[in-house]
C-alpha cells in the first residue's frame, strides 16, 4: 500500500455560544475546522483533522510511503522542515497528517485505534471545559449542568482578570457539578495572561476561598523558571504545555520540575501526544490533553498511556459534516468500535453548505495583548487599547 494523494476540506463548528479566553472570544461562537484526507492506491482514505498549514510543503515526506509506517512518517515530516523549524502552525499540520496516518494503520487493522495502540478499556475519563470567559453566570450554570446530567464531577474555568468574578463564578461551576461529587474539582485556565507576581497573589487570593484542583498556563508557556517557583508558592497544581510544539520543548519544565500537569494540545496529533506521554509517565507525572473537539483521535491515545489523568471536553457536538464514534457520559469520553480513529465525513455535505468562522480572529482568543502581564491591576482602563 502507497500514499498517493490528499485532499483538503474546510468545515466549521456551531458551539451554540460565544467561546473564548481572557485573550478574548468569538461571537456567535462558528469556528473554522480544517479536514486532511489522505488517498492510497488501494482506495482506502485516512481523515485527519486540524490544520491544512504547509501541507503541501509536509506532503512529499510521505507520499509514496507505506502508512502503516506512522512514526517513521512523523519523523520525515519533522525532517522535511528541518531549516524552517517545526514549531507553530506547521506543527498542526504535521499534526493533522499524523491523525490521518493513524486513521489509515488502524482502518487497515481492522480495529478502532484505541485498540490498535493497545488500551484495554474505551473509557476515557474527561472534564468539563466551556470555553466560557463570555458566558454570564445563568449561561455559565445552565452550561455545566447540562455537563452535570453527563456525569462530569469537574470543570475548568477561563478567567484572569476579574478575581471576585472568578472566585464567584468558581462556585457556580462547582455547584453545577455538585450532583456528582460531594467537592467537585475546579481549575482555572488563565491563558498566559500574567507575570509571576500576579500569579502568586491571584491564585494565593482565590485558595483563601476554594480549593483550586490545578492553574492553567499561568505564565509564559517557555517560562520554566517562573512556572518551577509558582509551584512551591501555591497549592494549586501548575498544568501547562498544550501550546508547545515538540518534546524537545517540554524538556526545560521537566528538568527544572516546573510543571504538574502536563498538558498536550490535541491539534499537535497522536505521536506527539504519546511522546509527551511517555516522558511525563519516566518523571510520574500525569498527562492531560486539551481539546478533543479538535482531534477526537487524540481520546483513543489517551485510552493507552498509562499515565492519562483526564481529557478536556469542550463540546458535546461535532463540527457540521463530520460524525465521530463516541458518545459522552459518566464524566468522559466513550469510545466506539468503529475502524480508525472513529472520525466520518459527509463530503459531499461539507462542499455544499460553506460556511465560515475564524478562531483566530483579530476579537478571538488567538491575539495576546501588548499589556498582558503588564497592568498593575487585572482589569484594563476604560478605553485603553489593547
Amino acid at each position: 500500500m502507497k500514499i498517493t494523494g490528499y485532499r483538503c476540506l474546510r468545515t466549521f463548528h456551531d458551539w451554540g455560544r460565544p467561546v473564548g479566553d481572557v485573550n478574548g472570544f468569538i461571537d456567535p461562537g462558528i469556528s473554522e475546522v480544517s479536514i486532511v484526507v489522505l488517498e492510497t492506491d488501494e482506495g482506502i482514505e485516512g481523515v485527519g483533522m486540524g490544520s491544512h498549514q504547509d501541507i503541501d510543503r509536509l506532503f512529499p515526506a510521505i507520499e509514496g510511503e507505506d502508512p502503516r509506517a506512522v512514526t517513521a512518517l512523523y519523523d520525515r515530516m519533522l525532517a522535511r522542515v528541518f531549516k524552517a523549524g517545526h514549531s507553530g502552525a506547521t506543527f498542526g499540520g504535521i499534526g493533522t497528517l499524523d491523525m490521518a496516518l493513524w486513521d489509515l494503520k488502524a482502518k487497515l487493522a481492522g480495529e478502532p485505534l484505541w485498540r490498535l495502540l493497545g488500551a484495554r478499556d474505551r473509557f476515557v475519563s474527561g472534564y468539563a471545559s466551556g470555553l466560557d470567559i463570555a458566558l454570564d453566570d445563568d449561561q455559565l450554570a445552565t452550561w455545566y449542568g447540562t455537563m452535570n446530567e453527563r456525569g462530569f464531577s469537574s470543570g475548568k474555568l477561563k478567567g484572569g482578570r476579574d478575581l471576585g468574578g472568578d472566585i464567584r463564578r468558581l462556585g457556580i461551576v462547582a455547584e453545577a457539578l455538585s450532583g456528582n461529587a460531594v467537592a467537585p474539582a475546579v481549575m482555572l485556565d488563565a491563558n498566559e495572561s500574567w507575570n509571576f507576581k500576579q500569579a502568586v497573589r491571584y491564585v494565593t487570593a482565590i485558595e483563601e476561598h476554594r480549593d483550586l484542583t490545578w492553574i492553567e498556563e499561568p505564565l509564559r508557556r517557555w517560562d520554566a523558571a517562573g512556572h518551577a517557583r509558582l509551584s512551591t508558592a501555591v497549592h494549586a497544581a501548575v498544568a501547562t504545555g498544550e501550546n508547545l510544539t515538540g518534546l524537545e520543548q517540554f524538556a526545560p519544565l521537566f528538568d527544572r520540575g516546573a510543571v504538574d500537569i502536563v498538558q498536550v494540545g490535541c491539534v499537535w496529533g497522536v505521536t506527539h501526544f504519546l511522546r509527551v506521554a511517555y516522558a511525563a509517565h519516566s518523571r510520574d507525572l500525569p498527562i492531560s490533553p486539551v481539546g478533543l473537539t479538535a482531534n477526537p483521535a487524540v481520546a483513543h491515545a489517551a485510552a493507552a498511556v498509562p499515565n492519562h489523568l483526564s481529557s478536556e471536553v469542550q463540546d458535546l457536538g461535532s463540527p457540521f459534516g463530520i460524525s465521530v464514534d463516541q458518545q459522552f457520559f459518566d464524566g468522559g469520553v466513550v469510545l466506539g468500535d468503529l475502524p480508525g480513529n472513529g472520525v466520518a465525513i459527509d463530503e459531499d455535505a461539507i462542499v455544499a453548505i460553506q460556511r465560515t468562522g475564524s478562531w483566530p480572529a483579530p476579537e478571538g482568543p488567538h491575539v495576546r495583548s501588548l499589556r498582558t502581564g503588564l497592568r498593575l491591576v487585572a482589569d484594563a482602563p476604560a478605553g485603553a487599547v489593547d
